[in-house]
C-alpha cells in the first residue's frame, strides 16, 4: 500500500512539469519596450538632462498656465479620486508653486 502512494505521489510530480508547459504557450508574449526614432537623441547627454529637468522644475515653480497645463496631462486621465488628488498634491510637495506657503525639500522654504 505504501508502494502504491509512493509510486502516485511520484506519477503527480512528474505531471506539473508538463502543465506548466502547456500553460507557458497561453503567456503573451512580447518584443519588449518600444522606441519611436525620435525618443533618442544622438546628442543625449547627462548634462544636458541634468539642465533640461531644472528648466522643467522652474517652469512648474514659476509659470502657473505651464504648471496647470502638466497637473491636467499628468492627473487628469486618473479617474480615482483619491488617486487623482494624490497627484495633484505630488506637484505641491514636489514642485511648490513659487510664494506658496508649501515647503520644499526637507522642510525648508523655498
Amino acid at each position: 500500500m505504501n508502494l502504491a502512494f509512493v509510486a502516485a505521489c511520484l506519477a503527480s510530480l512528474a505531471a506539473v512539469p508538463a502543465a506548466d508547459a502547456q500553460y507557458a504557450g497561453r503567456i503573451p508574449v512580447t518584443n519588449g519596450p518600444q522606441a519611436d526614432p525620435g525618443d533618442f537623441s544622438p546628442s543625449w547627454s547627462a548634462k544636458q538632462n541634468v539642465i533640461e529637468s531644472r528648466s522643467y522644475d522652474r517652469l512648474l515653480e514659476t509659470n502657473p498656465a505651464f504648471r496647470q497645463t502638466r497637473i491636467q496631462k499628468e492627473c487628469g486621465p486618473i479617474s480615482d479620486p483619491q488617486l487623482h488628488a494624490r497627484c495633484v498634491a505630488s506637484f505641491n510637495r514636489d514642485e511648490p508653486y513659487a510664494g506658496s506657503p508649501a515647503p520644499g525639500p526637507r522642510g525648508q522654504q523655498r
